[in-house]
C-alpha cells in the first residue's frame, strides 16, 4: 500500500511544529492538522507540489510503500525503492550531538559535496 509519511520529512528538516510551519506557509488549519497527523488519504497534485517545494523534497520522499502482508512482490520490483528505512533521519539531533570543532569541517565537506563555496 502506498501511503504518505510527512513526519519523516519534518524530522529530517528539523521542523518541530509542523502545524505552525504549514499554517505560516498558507495552508488551512484542517489541511495542516491532517498533514501533521499523517491522516491524508488524497492530495491534489498541486498540493503535493507546493509541499515538496516548501519541504525541498520530491513526491518519493513523502510517499512510502508498505507491502500488503498477503502480497507476493519480488524484492527487485521498482516499488521496493519506495520502502523507507526503519530509522528516520534526524539531522538536527545528529548536528546537535557533534562537537562544535567538528561542525566547521562538516560544513566544508557538505559544501564541497553540494558544489557550493
Amino acid at each position: 500500500m502506498l501511503k504518505y509519511n510527512f513526519a519523516r520529512v519534518f524530522r529530517a528538516r528539523g521542523i518541530e511544529r509542523p502545524f505552525s510551519f504549514l499554517k505560516k506557509a498558507g495552508f488551512s488549519d484542517n489541511f495542516s492538522t491532517k498533514i501533521k497527523k499523517n491522516q491524508v488519504k488524497r492530495l491534489e497534485l498541486k498540493e503535493v507540489e507546493k509541499l515538496c517545494v516548501l519541504l525541498k523534497c520530491t513526491p518519493n520522499d513523502v510517499l512510502e510503500w508498505v507491502p500488503d502482508t498477503h502480497a507476493e512482490v519480488e524484492e527487485t520490483h521498482p516499488l521496493s525503492h519506495m520502502k523507507k528505512p526503519e530509522n528516520d533521519v534526524d539531522f538536527v539531533k545528529t548536528l546537535n550531538e557533534i562537537p562544535l570543532g567538528k561542525l566547521e569541517e562538516l560544513e566544508r565537506i557538505l559544501k564541497e559535496h553540494l558544489g557550493k563555496k
